[in-house]
This record gives structure tokens, C-alpha cells and sequence, in this order.
């Protein structure tokens, strides 16, 4: 199974179902871990463009955690290939 088919990795990380999940994590893990590392400055007015861009990069983590942890539980599940016959002989 190469990168590009749909059971590949590819064709299952930007699969929908793979994609709302993460999504969905990446956006409540985000806001609670946004929370807790920028809560006092959020509440203090001091975001700027540096801060922004930490912030996104915390959304990011999760959405990509969850991402690999479905793209790997799903190819566990597919069952190895058949072996086609002849392939062992050389």
C-alpha cells in the first residue's frame, strides 16, 4: 500500500472522518492548553505576533497527535496482503 492510495497514509490523514477528529481535539485540547501556558497574558492584553504564533503551534500538537493515533489505529486494523503467488521465488 503506497502513501498516495486511500488506504495509504496520505489518502487516511486528510480522510474526513480523520480530519474532524482531529479537528475536534486539536480545537478543545488547544483552547485548554492555550489556557494554561497564555491564559495570564491573554487576560493582561499582551498578544502579539510572537505569542499568536505560539498559540498556534499549541492548537497544532493535538491536531497532529490525533492524526497519527488514527492514521496508525486504522492500518492496524487492515489485515496484511495477500501474498501473490510466486512473489518468494527468485
Amino acid at each position: 500500500m503506497s502513501e498516495g492510495e486511500p488506504g495509504g497514509f496520505f489518502g487516511l490523514a486528510f480522510s474526513p472522518r480523520v480530519v474532524r477528529r482531529a479537528l475536534l481535539y486539536a480545537l478543545v485540547v488547544g483552547a485548554i492548553l492555550i489556557a494554561i501556558n497564555h491564559g495570564d497574558a491573554l487576560i493582561a492584553g499582551h498578544v502579539g505576533a510572537e505569542r499568536w504564533w505560539k498559540m498556534g503551534l499549541t492548537v497544532l500538537v493535538p491536531y497532529t497527535v490525533s492524526t497519527l493515533s488514527s492514521v496508525g489505529a486504522l492500518r492496524s486494523m487492515v489485515p496484511p496482503a495477500a501474498k501473490l503467488p510466486g512473489a518468494d521465488a527468485r
